[in-house]
């Protein structure tokens, strides 16, 4: 069971847009929403679903929107938020920006959707790609012969038209890791985790079925084969397109692919990472008119490897002035609106030291010591390369024609929220 009615709310609780599928809930109830989450905001007891008598709203704020699906019964609230956030996807995939104007500029293409995404309050067709090909911006001109809808939308594979053509077959795998990671003023690392995406690009001809093969530690362990090279995968979530049986059964990642770009899969893995790039600072004051920072940057990833866009993002004093800087590689800029120096070096070859110094003047250092010092933030991104050693064993693409296609895989480890404390 899901959804009886969805609004969409302006900052303020206004109804922009309102939608009952199923007729059990009176549209007034939503009069009800804004009070209840304001009362609940100021008792320090938000939660994404409140309630009034019988009726449960189930929200999420997106930009200056409330997106509120309302409910009756015990209905399944995963399936009802995994609607909401679909919901925002596809409307951003429409208007790029979803915001309240947006909203009052396409009411009738927003109405449209919203007929198409959900039926009596089950999901239905929440494809892009799919909804685009018969609801399009000028939805409310359309002339009724060209308003046909595809075949797809009744298909058991809705995410792909058929009929596709390319006169060259590929596919593009990106496996794209992150590095999250937390590091104390003692050196310790307090947070360390990995969270990967693969992603593809389909050229492909036809209704193609594609098999995936990845070093993954439970189908090795499966097939009897030596662990030493595999990698535990976590938290892992695939794209509507793969059958979740098959891959329960025997791990095999089969799936007919949406044409075009798609996250395939998501995954994370809470394991000890080595910081990739170390940072040391040392602070030092003169009296209480001046003071040095100098940092050392170094590579600890293998020396085959280059770290591209690296920037340095080293907190300084709010009171600071008159900066003046020298780098062993690269070039620093004080950016006085965030309190920070980025030290930005556009190549660091792993195994590789750096240093950088930034002289201030600083009219009041107590007053910095009592400010305290936000952690320095890294950003940096090291192509051909997977912190996890995840690799794609093997892509097969089967289709009846029995054309050939070429799989092509590019591998990217980059920073997410990367941050080392500094004494």
């Amino acid at each position: 069971m899901s959804a009886s009615a969805v609004f969409i709310l302006d900052v303020k609780g206004k109804p922009l847009i309102s939608r009952n599928y199923k007729g059990d809930v009176a549209m007034s109830e939503i009069d009800h929403f804004m009070p209840l989450l304001m009362q609940h905001e100021e008792e320090g007891a938000l939660a994404p679903l409140l309630s009034h008598g019988r009726v449960h709203f189930l929200w999420i704020k997106h930009s200056n929107l409330y997106l509120v699906a309302t409910t009756l019964k015990n209905a399944n609230a995963s399936l009802v938020y995994s609607f909401l956030y679909k919901t925002v996807e596809v409307f951003c995939e429409y208007f790029k920006e979803l915001e309240e104007e947006s909203i009052r500029d396409n009411f009738v293409i927003v109405y449209e959707l919203l007929d198409e995404l959900m039926d009596f309050g089950f999901p239905q067709t929440t494809d892009s790609k799919i909804l685009q090909e018969y609801i399009t911006q000028q939805g409310n001109k359309l002339e009724t012969g060209k308003s046909r809808v595809p075949p797809t939308v009744t298909n058991a594979v809705s995410w792909r038209s058929e009929g596709i053509k390319y006169k060259k077959n590929e596919v593009f795998i990106d496996v794209i890791e992150s590095v999250n990671l937390l590091v104390n003023a003692n050196g310790s690392v307090l947070l360390s985790e990995i969270v990967g995406s693969i992603k593809l690009k389909v050229f492909l001809s036809g209704m193609p079925e594609l098999r995936l093969g990845l070093n993954d530690r439970v189908l090795f362990e499966l097939t009897g084969r030596s662990k030493n090279k595999s990698v535990e995968l976590e938290d892992v979530k695939f794209h509507q397109c793969v059958r979740l049986s098959r891959f329960d059964n025997d791990r095999t990642i089969s799936f007919i692919p949406p044409d075009g770009d798609f996250e395939l899969m998501s995954y994370r893995l809470s394991t000890q990472v080595k910081p990739l790039i170390w940072i040391e600072s040392v602070i030092e004051k003169f009296s209480h008119s001046r003071v040095e920072i100098m940092v050392k940057a170094k590579g600890q990833f293998k020396k085959q490897s280059v770290a591209n866009g690296v920037e340095i993002s080293v907190p300084v004093p709010s009171d600071a002035d008159s900066p003046r800087f020298k780098t062993s590689v690269g070039s620093a800029k004080y950016v006085p609106e965030k309190n920070v120096v980025i030290w930005s070096i556009k190549s660091f070859p792993g195994g590789k030291e750096y240093l950088m110094r930034a002289h201030f003047g600083l009219p009041s250092v107590e007053k910095e010591e009592m400010e305290g010092r936000p952690p320095i933030g890294v950003r940096f991104e090291i192509p051909y390369f997977t912190v996890s050693g995840i690799q794609v064993r093997y892509m097969k693409i089967i289709e009846k024609s029995g054309y050939q296609a070429l799989p092509w895989v590019r591998y990217i480890t980059q920073s997410g929220d990367y941050q080392l404390r500094t004494s």
